[in-house]
């Protein structure tokens, strides 16, 4: 249980949970584009982040975009025609097909299904790596065999189980949209993220491994796909003299300044990822007697520890309870809650978030269909153990879990306070 005391004054400055990191070749790169006025959708900075993205993945081609959510919804797009064929303007590639999709991940993920007109189905989430639960998508297979479309995430920068999921959507005949947003830099025995989709995305938001502030990038070994995607995202212009569009496109470019920034901040990729291993591993030691675990990494897998996360064991936690915008806890010796934890840290200026709470869980999506790997069920705020028995995995790491302070500015003093502060929540 928390109590404040003297001792616990807080930060000067604030502690974020993931903000952006700049080295200075950022802003020459900036002026660069300023200066030979290329303010625009091309220049040398965007073909240059492109090169860099290729290089570091190991894919053979990479189209810049405004934002990993523009990627992943040229991702849908290209699925649906791939496997629909192309369907009258206005209504979407994926018009009302259901797509399987990470459950406990940020609705970025799943919100380009529906631009597409596509039916998102939710898959459990396991607790080897906090992702997809490969069993639970095999089951939603025997449920739903029409489904032909898997949209997945590595959580927080770890990979889930990719040749597993794979191998089942090989097995149905199924493409695969990975979502690489959170994870650029991490491996999955031995081999970039961002290359086991049949179509990839990254993101460069502002709290990513490293930023544009803004920006993505859709990653392919085919050039059709990629020189598709560049059409669409600049309003599918035709080869011609004048402006001659014969589908519809965006506005989904990236702009040479924004490619600017990621051009500054792609050679310190490695070095953000070194930053945010420690910070894991400080965590893991400064709190491994208490009755909590770090988000797990599996085998074969090396993250690129994008945020550092707790989940407290189930006889330690006290009573919380969730609504939709409030949560309410009862304070206990000994225990303590994912609430009573981010409500400590941020008594003394540091910012910890919450777990992203399950797909499956969200008004917007409470009425669709979601699978654990038990069979079909719909999760419930609060009851991780459903009536039947069934364990909703997801919702049991929303209840017990949460983000920690993971900034790569964040210093061994500043850190070793926020372990105090949570070590007195379980006094």
């Amino acid at each position: 249980m928390f109590n404040k005391d003297d001792n616990m004054k807080p930060f000067d400055s604030k502690v974020w949970l993931s903000s952006p990191t700049m080295h200075g070749e950022e802003l020459k790169y900036m002026i660069e584009a300023f200066e030979t006025n290329w303010m625009s959708t091309v220049g040398v900075n965007i073909n240059e982040v492109e090169r860099m993205a290729v290089e570091k993945v190991g894919c053979k081609y990479a189209v810049a975009l405004s934002s990993g959510t523009a990627s992943l919804h040229l991702a849908m797009k290209l699925a649906g025609e791939r496997l629909y064929g192309q369907t009258d303007l206005g209504k979407g590639a994926l018009a009302g097909h259901r797509v399987f999709c990470s459950d406990m991940t940020f609705d970025a993920t799943v919100n380009p299904v529906v631009y597409e007109g596509g039916i998102p189905m939710f898959i459990d989430t396991e607790y080897d790596s906090w992702n997809m639960d490969p069993a639970a998508l095999e089951k939603a297979f025997e449920i739903y065999p029409e489904v032909k479309l898997i949209v997945t995430a590595h959580l927080y920068g770890t990979p889930g189980k990719i040749d597993e999921i794979r191998a089942i959507a090989d097995k149905h005949g199924a493409l695969i949209v990975e979502d690489a947003a959170e994870s650029l830099g991490a491996t999955y025995k031995g081999k970039q993220t961002g290359n086991f989709g049949d179509y990839c995305c990254i993101s460069f938001n502002g709290n990513k491994i490293i930023t544009g502030s803004s920006g993505g990038m859709f990653l392919t070994d085919s050039k059709d796909d990629a020189d598709k995607v560049r059409k669409w995202s600049t309003q599918s212009r035709e080869d011609a003299f004048w402006y001659q569009h014969e589908e519809l496109g965006y506005n989904y470019r990236m702009s040479n300044v924004i490619a600017g920034v990621v051009r500054g901040q792609f050679p310190y990729l490695e070095e953000h990822i070194q930053q945010k291993k420690e910070i894991y591993e400080r965590y893991r030691d400064g709190l491994k007697d208490l009755p909590v675990s770090m988000n797990p990494i599996p085998e074969e897998c090396e993250p690129n520890y994008w945020l550092s996360c707790l989940i407290i064991d189930k006889d330690a936690m006290c009573q919380q309870v969730r609504g939709e915008k409030e949560a309410l806890y009862i304070p206990e010796h000994g225990k303590s809650c994912p609430t009573e934890i981010l409500e400590a840290i941020s008594s003394i200026n540091a910012e910890g978030r919450p777990i992203w709470k399950p797909m499956h869980m969200q008004p917007i999506y409470r009425m669709n269909g979601f699978v654990t790997r038990e069979g079909n069920g719909r999760g419930r705020s609060n009851a991780y153990i459903k009536e039947n028995g069934t364990v909703d995995v997801g919702i049991d790491i929303f209840e017990r879990g949460l983000c920690l302070p993971s900034d790569n500015k964040i210093t061994v003093e500043e850190q070793g306070r926020i372990i105090e502060v949570i070590r007195k929540c379980f006094e």
